[in-house]
């Protein structure tokens, strides 16, 4: 039975850092794939619109995906998902218009919210007392592939801008055959029918109209989340502008991001937290990123945007002190529901965001590309006020007669 269970892991492992290497695969290359296939010098509009209408497909399928689990099962839903990448990654390689690029992307959006999918499965086969620890692994695994995978899109595709997808199609056929084979299904399927209205992404925000103490937080998850979108929206388009970079050193810069990101996650916010408090480690964490992005916005060397890496990676102590933080907005009695709105608010800030700051650099580019950066250190700023005024302790439980 172990056996069994850490078989399907390393299956269900393999499919995140393969769905994280997807998403990273593309962002080196995208905006000269989009040049060659549109003809217009300036992408960065299409490049907004392409990422957010992948955000639009996750937000949408991901509760239609695990309702479908709940319903046919996980494996086979998972096997549609895996199948449906590997169609979908050589869609895009052979796309040879804007209208095939968007097609594209909505259907790897669609595939890609196989994550919450991934997410049940881990549920079905693990005991309380390892699902921490195994939930902190699927985590890593997707922090290893979003590593990767800019990495493996710049160099293939210096090499061929189709390149890249060829790659991402064969990995994930081959991912598909060995779930195929070799991961059984974690639960019995539900003859219940399906609750249409669960499947609105919208519907847990209802709740927040009705708790607005709780509307700071979800303000603040809204702003770190559009403000992490411009990194995936903008970084190509400037490094080619202001440093002429090649997708190598595109995918080089976004890699090096990705590792200090990483490990700046898995050691300090314990640390930090212990040593500053929460709310303190969650400014000095937005303190870090706008240094960073400072020194980004007026950078006229390559080397000056590696050596910020570190300072940059402090701000990823602020995320997990404001997920602890945020706990202790609302009573236990209602923290399954507040989680469900923070997620809802984290996928329209990845639809609103793209479209943002894409627009902003579509107006910068021509005077001062690194002007990008000083927008999302503008957006950072609104959310100070926000933490300032956030509670420290758990507000009592509501007792109701």
């Amino acid at each position: 039975m172990e056996r069994t269970m850490n078989r399907s892991l390393v299956v269900i492992f393999t499919a995140i850092v393969l769905d994280a290497v997807g998403i990273g695969l593309i962002f080196p290359i995208l905006p000269a794939l989009l040049r060659d296939v549109t003809h217009a010098e300036d992408v960065a509009p299409y490049i907004g619109t392409m990422t957010a209408l992948y955000a639009v497909m996750q937000f949408i399928f991901a509760p239609v995906l695990g309702a479908l689990s709940d319903r046919l099962g996980r494996r086979p839903v998972l096997l549609i998902s895996l199948g449906g990448a590997a169609i979908n990654y050589v869609f895009l390689a052979s796309a040879t218009s804007l209208w095939m690029l968007l097609i594209g992307r909505a259907i790897a959006g669609l595939t890609s919210a196989n994550v919450s999918v991934a997410t049940a499965y881990i549920t079905d086969i693990s005991p309380e007392d390892k699902r921490a620890r195994r939930f902190g692994l699927f985590n890593a695994m997707f922090g290893l592939g979003f590593i990767i995978g800019p990495v493996l899109g710049g160099v293939l595709g210096d090499y061929w801008l189709r390149l890249p997808f060829i790659a991402a199609a064969s990995l994930n056929a081959g991912n598909l055959m060995l779930a195929f084979w070799m991961l059984p299904e974690s639960r019995e399927p539900s003859r219940e029918k399906i609750d249409l209205s669960a499947l609105n992404p919208l519907r847990p925000l209802r709740w927040v109209f009705s708790v607005k103490s709780v509307l700071p937080v979800i303000f603040i998850f809204f702003i770190f989340s559009a403000t992490g979108e411009a990194y995936g929206t903008c970084w190509a388009l400037w490094g080619g502008d202001a440093f002429q970079w090649n997708g190598l050193w595109i995918g080089l810069s976004l890699g090096t991001f990705g590792i200090c990101q990483t490990v700046a996650q898995a050691f300090l916010p314990a640390p930090a937290v212990k040593l500053l408090g929460e709310r303190a480690a969650i400014l000095t964490g937005i303190a870090g990123v706008c240094i960073a992005l400072t020194v980004m916005a007026f950078a006229t060397q390559s080397w000056m945007i590696f050596a910020v890496m570190p300072v940059f990676a402090l701000g990823g102590i602020g995320v997990p002190a404001l997920q602890s933080l945020a706990t202790r907005q609302v009573d236990e009695s209602r923290q399954g529901q507040f989680q469900g709105v923070l997620a809802s608010a984290v996928s329209l800030a990845s639809i609103v965001g793209p479209l943002a700051f894409s627009s902003i650099y579509f107006v910068v580019r021509d005077e001062w590309p690194g002007a990008i950066w000083l927008s999302v250190v503008a957006v950072y700023a609104a959310s100070i006020p926000l933490v300032l005024g956030l509670r420290l302790e758990k507000p009592a439980a509501v007792v109701t007669a």
